[in-house]
């Protein structure tokens, strides 16, 4: 049986091989940094950017899966933890027994506030210093263009993940 696989030519494996090395290192050491300069881990700040990107400061349990693009049982033990430190609580929602949210703290507040100015920094010393504003731009484009393509293709497959709530990517959003 002959193979039908499209292989990657020698530039696109190089290509990706490189994107996929940059990506695990520039995600670990932003990681590590916030750790250790914050005490908030790389998924406190995904969640908390979230939920100071929501009206209110608060998801249903499910839009704020969809927002980290996690699994409902990870991000039940990443809130229980968080609610367990103050960051955020969970309320239940009235008239749905099944459903809950998920609502920033004044002192999730108060630690995104103080994290993301550090963090801001740190992207742009490990990264976007490296570019030039042209870079940054197509870095801009290609991403977005991923983005679309994933986002076609999260419909196309019913898997319904999102940056927003209500299906659409936000700008201007504290950096993850």
């Amino acid at each position: 049986m002959a193979s039908t696989t499209h292989w990657l030519a020698p530039e696109e494996q190089s290509a990706w091989h490189g994107f996929i090395r940059m990506q695990a290192r520039l995600t670990g050491r932003l990681a590590r940094e916030l750790q250790n300069e914050t005490g908030l881990s790389a998924g406190d700040y995904a969640v908390l950017v979230a939920l100071t990107d929501a009206p209110g400061g608060r998801l249903r349990v499910l839009e704020l899966a969809r927002a980290v693009e996690w699994e409902k049982s990870r991000l039940s033990h990443r809130i229980g933890r968080m609610a367990g430190r103050g960051l955020v609580k969970r309320v239940e929602c009235e008239g749905d027994a099944r459903g809950a949210f998920v609502v920033l703290t004044e002192d999730g507040r108060r630690a995104i506030e103080r994290a993301a100015p550090g963090h801001v920094a740190t992207v742009r010393r490990l990264a976007l210093s490296a570019l030039s504003p042209e870079e940054i731009r197509m870095l801009g484009h290609i991403s977005e263009r991923i983005l679309d393509r994933l986002e076609g293709d999260s419909r196309a497959t019913g898997d319904a993940t999102s940056d927003g709530v209500d299906g659409t990517r936000r700008a201007g959003r504290p950096v993850l």
